[in-house]
């Protein structure tokens, strides 16, 4: 039975030694770190490497829950996997203990925060973003596909929508909605 740490901060300039050191105060000798973002499971290697690690009887430690999941759906497919090992979960910062009813509870009610907050983020975001659209700021990438390039081919080298999409590396639904878009 021993008790594993998980640190994880979302973007590379961010800093990591904060929860470590808070982890190791707690007892975790083995703390797995990374810097990817909590929004999505795939692409976490050191969160799925101490999953694979974890034994009945671990615990699995982090400093707050949001370190964990940014999403309910996240965070109970987790608790299940957790608990389908018989390893429980605990915080440092928040009474979170999965080996007690009143620590399910309160990780269930932090779950819908977190998400919460994720989709209120979500919704700042893109607020600001039409409001830079209507002040002229904001117009978006630049378009990857050159809708000119696709009229020229099609025109003057006389190619089908296939074999534009081959020539330029582009799916061919692209050729035909650019190919659209000149038309109008």
């Amino acid at each position: 039975m021993s008790t594993y740490g998980y640190a994880r901060v979302s973007s590379a300039d961010q800093d990591l030694s904060i929860q470590e050191a808070a982890l190791r105060a707690a007892g975790c000798h083995v703390i797995r770190a990374e810097k990817k973002s909590g929004t999505r499971r795939d692409g976490r290697t050191e969160f799925e490497t101490l999953l694979d690690f974890l034994r009945a009887g671990d615990t699995l430690m982090v400093t707050r829950i949001d370190r964990l999941a940014r999403s309910i759906g996240d965070l109970q497919d987790i608790v299940r996997t957790l608990r389908s090992k018989g390893v429980a979960l605990r915080a440092t910062e928040q009474p979170i203990d999965t080996s007690t009813a009143s620590g399910k509870a309160f990780l269930d009610m932090l779950g819908v925060f977190a998400e919460f907050e994720t989709n209120l983020r979500r919704e700042r975001q893109m607020e600001g973003i039409a409001a830079a659209k209507a002040r002229g700021v904001y117009k978006g990438r630049r378009p990857s596909i050159d809708t000119a390039e696709i009229v020229r081919l099609q025109r003057e080298d006389r190619l089908g929508a296939t074999a534009i999409a081959r020539r330029l590396g582009i799916g061919r639904a692209s050729v035909y909605r650019a190919l659209a878009a000149a038309d109008d």
